[in-house]
């Protein structure tokens, strides 16, 4: 068994051993009786010659070839969210491009793409109207529809911070969703990943906003095929879920309560579109697996191991989750290093690293031991640890 030294809350050292298994990889791609997508990041090209905090360079290849993984894994890409740093380092510009080449590789594949817009090439204090906010969310529909792709429609800053309250949504969301020409995945994404979304949907009490947003769904539902919700909340969820109208999919964003999202109960269950699950591609794709089959016993099994991880690399600041989604990668040698845009592989400790190393170690999600513990091993090197 692989054995190294880690710190230990209280900040002494202590050996730890490894004692899990990775799980199987499936031959096949496996098919799910959940529709499941994977949020994405994005891996840095660690050679560029830039300002790291300033300039965004990617590893065009190697970020492909991430998304690849996840489609033999069975799931489908949401691509150019908050996980691939839209927003936090990845501009428009970048988003167009992660886009284009996305698509392109999905078609041989026929692997499943649903891709952000949103307004973000707008500067939130440059929104002097609604029509403003209208016209950015406009320019990036044409571009995914353009090239053939769907549209999940992410939260705006710029509407957050213009908005006057909960008509200006309704007037928004009703101008852009008439003229979508496929159903759409609407986001609602809660302030604790985006501080500069507070209030969205025209009040800071979430029970009132999904009363908004609800009444956007009724008046649309024949173009929009979900909602996604990000607000860490179960209750919330399953209210929301249980009044959705007919045919709109509730897809989960909890990626703390997932699992029994997922698997549901007696009135009805939860799709998913998860930052998570590019962490533990792995176990969601074996897990969801054993769900199709029905086998709810195995799925819970796999996947509750996961959550105390994904609670961990999701805590408070939430939104540098990015940096243990992209940590896990390096650790299993999905790219060749720990480096981010925006360098916001320095977002989180060494404590907090350690942490999730003995956690993922344990929801069986390191797919080479071995190798996982020798980056862990460097990556304590780097911070003077040894």
């Amino acid at each position: 068994m692989t054995t190294l030294t880690l710190p230990t809350p209280g900040g002494r050292l202590a050996p730890y051993t490894l004692q899990n298994a990775p799980l199987p990889r499936p031959a096949s791609a496996p098919t799910f009786n959940r529709i499941a997508y994977a949020a994405a990041h994005v891996v840095v090209n660690p050679l560029a010659e830039n300002s790291p905090w300033l300039d965004a360079s990617v590893d065009w290849d190697t970020t492909i070839a991430f998304r690849e993984y996840l489609w033999d894994l069975g799931f489908g890409v949401a691509e150019a969210m908050d996980t691939a740093q839209r927003g936090m380092g990845l501009d428009w510009a970048g988003a167009q491009e992660l886009i284009r080449r996305s698509l392109t590789a999905a078609k041989p594949r026929n692997g499943l793409v649903a891709c952000g817009a949103g307004t973000d090439h707008l500067a939130p204090e440059n929104a002097k109207s609604l029509d403003d906010v209208i016209r950015a969310y406009e320019e990036q529909f044409a571009f995914i529809e353009g090239l053939g792709g769907r549209i999940i429609l992410m939260a705006s800053r710029a509407l957050a911070r213009i908005a006057a309250g909960p008509d200006d949504y309704r007037k928004v969301y009703d101008r852009l969703l008439t003229q979508v020409k496929e159903p759409v995945i609407i986001h609602w994404l809660g302030d604790m990943f985006d501080p500069a979304l507070k209030g969205y949907w025209g009040s800071t009490d979430d029970y009132a906003a999904m009363d908004t947003c609800l009444s956007v769904l009724e008046a649309h539902a024949g173009k929009i095929d979900g909602i996604k919700i990000s607000l860490l909340s179960k209750e919330k969820e399953i209210a929301m879920r249980r009044r959705l109208p007919k045919g709109v999919r509730m897809y989960t964003g909890d990626d703390f309560n997932y699992a029994e999202l997922i698997a549901g109960d007696e009135q009805g269950y939860s799709d998913a579109l998860l930052g998570i699950f590019d962490a533990i591609a792995p176990a969601a794709s074996a897990g969801l697996s054993a769900l199709a089959g029905g086998n709810l016993k195995e799925f819970n099994a796999i996947l509750e191991p996961t959550v105390p991880l994904s609670r961990h690399i999701f805590q408070a600041p939430t939104r540098f989750y990015k940096t243990g989604v992209v940590f896990l990668a390096y650790l299993n040698g999905l790219q060749d290093h720990f480096l981010m845009l925006g360098g916001q592989q320095s977002a989180r400790s060494v404590q907090h690293f350690a942490e999730l190393f003995r956690l993922a170690d344990t929801a069986r999600v390191l797919r080479d031991p071995e190798l996982a513990a020798e980056r862990m091993r460097r990556v304590l090197a780097v911070a003077g640890v040894v």
